[in-house]
């Protein structure tokens, strides 16, 4: 249950500001909630009580029932693979190689992946892949470590593999069952739409979306099973900060400069889900505009506000939180300022 603090009523959405010169060129509206493990909302921004599809960030919280079924153990899933079945990666080798490797080792091939196949994110990537003049894989596909955890699952407990991504394999079931507990919400008759992969997204209120992620972040309260597989996952994202997403991307930068005080995770249109570990506290953020840049400003300026960057956090995600504006000439132009309205 979702406990509203006196503080929280009323307080609209706050501004990213686009400033170019000496003016603001463009201003990205930006609804956000800070919760606790225990359902207190501890601050909040905008009407976070209406659903949002929290489409990749929702990942880490998809990935538990990679441990809790016992098919990480059975299938000898590393700490690196762990991370990357958490991952919204940029398709670089590192990536590619190691879902591979990951499935190879199972008995099964990326002919088994039902997420569909696009080239890499990361540019240089797929300029040499392009070079190579080879065509991307389901392998290149930025949620190919997610999908290989859940053919992973299936295989394990001898569930179907084909079919894996829809609505009503246990898959995708065991997931609604995790995210219920985690947001203190009945999802059934929750929205839902088809993510860019191919599986259900579910509509989730911010101020629960904090909620659940408060409770990854701190999960003492949950079975000594789950609370187990949160930080076992935590600790493979801290440890392999790369896997989680890839080269010039802030959940890697924050993530691994963090080391496990800060768990990050971005979804597509504009949505950040974060965990703060020691303090016990989650974060929902959502740039109702779909803009990225505008949620890496908030996450930051979020962070900022709560005082958990410490200067080597700093020096890692400034570029991505408190981007200069450059035109190309290489000339600084304009920059991306936060105003919170606290």
């Amino acid at each position: 249950m979702i406990k509203h603090s006196s503080e929280n009523f009323a307080r609209p959405p706050f501004t990213v500001n686009v400033s170019r010169g000496n003016m603001v060129e463009s201003r990205h509206q930006v609804v956000a909630a800070i919760s606790d493990s225990h359902g207190k909302l501890m601050k909040s921004w905008g009407q976070v009580d209406s659903p949002v599809y929290l489409r990749s960030a929702i990942k880490p919280l998809q990935a538990l029932p990679l441990i809790e079924s016992g098919a990480a153990d059975a299938l000898n899933i590393s700490e690196k693979e762990l991370s990357l079945a958490c991952a919204s990666h940029t398709g670089e080798p590192i990536h590619v190689e190691a879902v591979e490797s990951w499935l190879g080792r199972i008995g099964l091939d990326i002919s088994d992946l039902e997420c569909g196949r696009h080239w890499p994110t990361y540019d240089p990537a797929a300029r040499a892949l392009a070079a190579a003049g080879q065509e991307p894989t389901a392998a290149h596909n930025n949620c190919s470590g997610k999908h290989s955890g859940f053919l992973s699952t299936a295989l394990h407990l001898k569930e179907p593999l084909k079919g894996y991504i829809n609505r009503d394999h246990p898959v995708q079931k065991r997931i609604v069952a995790v995210l219920e507990e985690f947001t203190d919400l009945d999802l059934s008759e929750a929205p839902v739409g088809i993510d860019g992969c191919s599986i259900p997204t579910i509509g989730i209120p911010l101020q629960n979306a904090a909620l659940a992620f408060a409770r990854f972040a701190d999960p003492k309260k949950m079975s000594a099973e789950r609370a187990a597989a949160c930080r076992r996952l935590q600790q493979a994202i801290a440890k392999y900060p790369e896997m989680i997403a890839g080269s010039d991307r802030l959940c890697t930068a924050l993530d691994g400069a963090a080391n496990g005080r800060i768990i990050a995770k971005v979804g597509a249109e504009a949505v950040y889900l974060a965990a703060l570990p020691e303090a016990g506290i989650g974060i929902a953020i959502k740039a109702l505009d779909g803009t990225t840049r505008a949620a890496e400003a908030a996450l930051g300026a979020i962070l900022e506000d709560l005082g958990v960057l410490d200067d080597k956090i700093h020096q890692a995600v400034d570029p991505y939180i408190r981007p200069v504006l450059r035109n190309r000439n290489d000339m600084a132009v304009g920059d991306i300022t936060v105003v919170l309205n606290n």
